[in-house]
């Protein structure tokens, strides 16, 4: 046997020893500390695009902004968030998941403190860029570890536990706004979005990195000194002995990979599957969110603590929704459930659409419909789009998915503005809301696989 042989089996033995030792493990208080430390920055994300939601209804008047250029500070997160997914994602496959989640958990933690001293449109919109940097790395790069954290048995009810902090993240902001704004201003918002910084101290001595990407990326030493420390903590917690593991065979050793790997294989048609899903997910959850408050005040002329009341009604259902996935995603499975949502969704958004969006009612009750889907489905794509990649490419392709996220979250407030400010009409933002949720259930039921129940190395090679 040649020495490059000897050195791929010796590879794959190390990683099916690793995916071995993680699928016995069972569901104990130690992943759960970490999936509430590493999903922080998750409840953040959502609590930074709500922070801007309702800081604008003050800043409009205070700086005399036109409502063509509000889409233009909305989107400015977004595009920081494009081009940081884009740039730690790369880096997450080299330095490691959690590495890279501590360093842009401490980017974004600055310049959302640089955000609540901006004095002007401009300052503001530059800051916002830069924060949303550090935050578009640090969410794909939390997702996959703890997606690579738990085993096939539990890890669709364990990746949505981490997930629903997101839209708990936009609950919590908007009762934020609706008692911070009024008594403290809107600068206290971005404040509090300082507070992940605490908790990247906190990861640094509570976790141990990833022993998939550790033993992936050809470092035994630390994938077997990572794993014995996860195992330790486990089995205290479980208090008991480990059951045996059960071997989990290895197909194809890798440690590095390329953008054109997504493109190679069986993983072109994912891809385009996952893109798809990404956009129009998120095209609606982010076009609905961060505009309703100010939706509530120049189209209908509510005064602002009665236009971000609103908006909360419409935020709680974007928490049940995924409280409810919890319960359906390894029942239904990811595939048709994504799919269901996607239809559904369309029909809400598709209603309001031909009902003109006219009154303040309608707005309320489909717009809060077509969230409830939206918001599940943008939960469910954090646990699904991971399980579709093999650990030497899943932060990446993790990351490039979370970047049309970014693009959609860019087009939806801009379009909603030009809706505004050019045809004081908002219905046709539904009606584009509603056109790409049909055609993204479409695309999932019939590209889309099935991954509930099954090891991460099964299903991406």
């Amino acid at each position: 046997m040649s020495d490059v042989s000897t050195v791929s089996k010796l590879a794959r033995d190390k990683i099916s020893d690793i995916t071995s030792r993680i699928e016995r493990l069972p569901l104990t208080s130690f992943q759960v500390k970490a999936l509430v430390v590493v999903g922080v920055a998750t409840f953040f994300d959502a609590f930074d695009a709500m922070t801007i939601a309702f800081a604008l209804p003050v800043l409009i008047g205070a700086w005399s902004i036109k409502a063509q250029y509000i889409g233009f500070l909305i989107s400015a997160g977004f595009l920081g968030q494009m081009i940081g997914a884009i740039f730690f994602g790369r880096l997450a496959e080299r330095a490691g998941r959690l590495r890279i989640t501590i360093i842009t958990i401490f980017v974004y933690s600055v310049f959302s403190l640089c955000c609540a001293f901006s004095w002007s449109y401009t300052s503001l919109f530059v800051f916002r860029i830069l924060q949303g940097f550090g935050l578009g790395g640090e969410v794909p790069a939390a997702a996959t570890y703890i997606n690579e954290l738990v085993g096939a048995k539990n890890r669709g009810k364990f990746g949505m536990f981490f997930m629903v902090l997101f839209p708990m993240g936009l609950f919590m902001a908007c009762l934020a706004g609706f008692w911070v704004v009024p008594n403290f201003g809107w600068r206290w918002l971005f404040v509090i979005g300082t507070l992940p910084a605490i908790i990247a101290f906190y990861l640094i001595w509570m976790l141990p990195e990833s022993p998939r990407w550790l033993a992936g990326s050809g470092r035994d030493t630390e994938a077997e000194k990572a794993m014995t420390r996860i195992e330790k903590k486990v089995e205290k917690a479980y208090g008991a002995e480990l059951p045996p593991a059960v071997t989990v065979p290895v197909a194809t050793v890798s440690v590095t990979t390329r953008f054109a790997e997504l493109f190679r294989g069986i993983y072109p048609v994912r891809t385009i599957m996952v893109w798809v899903m990404w956009f129009a997910a998120f095209l609606a959850n982010y076009g609905v969110t961060t505009w309703l408050p100010s939706i509530y005040k120049t189209v209908f002329k509510l005064p602002v603590g009665k236009s971000i009341e609103y908006s909360i009604w419409t935020m709680i259902l974007g928490v049940i929704g995924p409280v409810i996935t919890i319960v359906l995603i390894d029942k239904i499975g990811r595939r048709l459930l994504t799919g269901l949502l996607f239809l559904l969704g369309s029909v809400f958004f598709l209603v309001l659409w031909y009902l003109g969006a006219s009154t303040i009612t309608q707005v309320l009750v489909f717009a809060s419909l077509g969230f409830f889907c939206s918001s599940s489905i943008c939960t469910i794509v954090y646990v699904y789009t991971p399980e579709l990649y093999p650990t030497r490419m899943r932060a990446l392709g993790t990351s490039i998915a979370t970047a049309w996220l970014r693009v959609a979250s860019m087009v939806a407030p801009f379009f909603v503005g030009m809706m505004i400010a050019v045809y004081h009409d908002i219905a046709w933002a539904f009606f584009l809301y509603g056109g790409a949720a049909f055609i993204a259930g479409i695309v999932v039921l019939v590209l889309g696989v099935e991954t509930k129940g099954k090891v991460l190395e099964e299903i991406s090679p």
